[in-house]
C-alpha cells in the first residue's frame, strides 16, 4: 500500500482497494462470516467513491476518507480482531460485546461513513452540473447573442 502523504490518483486507490480485498479475501476463514461481507461491502462502496472522479476530480475530503479508511481505519479494525485469541472470541467484553460485536459495529460505523461520503462525492458531480447549466445559461442567452 501507499504511503501516507504519497499523492492519491484514482488509479493508485483502486490499486490498494484491490490490495485490501486480497487482506480481506485472505483472512476471510478467521473472520466472522458477516464480517467478511461487511468488509467487502465497504471496499466495494470506496471503490464507487473513487469511480465518482471519471467525472471529474475526487473532492479533498472524498479522497482523505477513502485513503483513510484504505491505509488504517478498515485495515486496523480488522487486524485488532485478528489479534484477538480464538479463544476469547466468545467472550464478553468490559462493553458487555462479544469481540465479534464489537467488530461488526466498527463496520457499521465505516460502512455508514462510506455511504454518506459516496452521496456528497456524487452530489458535487451533481452541483458542478448544475453550475455549468448556469453559466451556459447565462453565456448564451440574453443580449450577448442578439445581433
Amino acid at each position: 500500500m501507499a504511503e501516507v502523504g504519497e499523492a492519491a490518483t484514482p488509479d493508485g486507490l483502486r490499486r490498494e482497494i484491490y490490495q485490501l480485498n486480497r487482506f480481506i479475501n485472505g483472512h476471510a476463514g478467521h473472520l466472522p462470516a458477516a464480517a467478511v461481507v461487511a468488509a467487502r461491502a465497504i471496499t466495494d462502496r470506496l471503490r464507487e467513491i473513487v469511480d465518482t472522479s471519471d467525472d471529474g476530480p475526487l473532492d479533498i475530503q472524498a479522497v482523505l476518507f477513502v485513503e483513510g479508511t484504505v491505509r488504517d481505519y478498515l485495515p486496523t479494525t480488522l487486524r485488532s480482531f485478528l489479534a484477538v485469541d480464538p479463544a476469547m472470541v466468545g467472550s464478553r467484553l468490559r462493553s458487555g460485546d462479544t469481540p465479534t460485536t464489537a467488530l461488526l459495529e466498527q463496520l457499521r460505523v465505516l460502512r455508514a461513513s462510506s455511504d454518506a461520503t459516496l452521496t456528497a462525492a456524487r452530489a458535487q458531480d451533481v452541483d458542478a452540473l448544475i453550475t455549468q447549466g448556469n453559466f451556459l445559461l447565462t453565456k448564451f442567452s440574453g443580449s450577448d447573442l442578439d445581433l
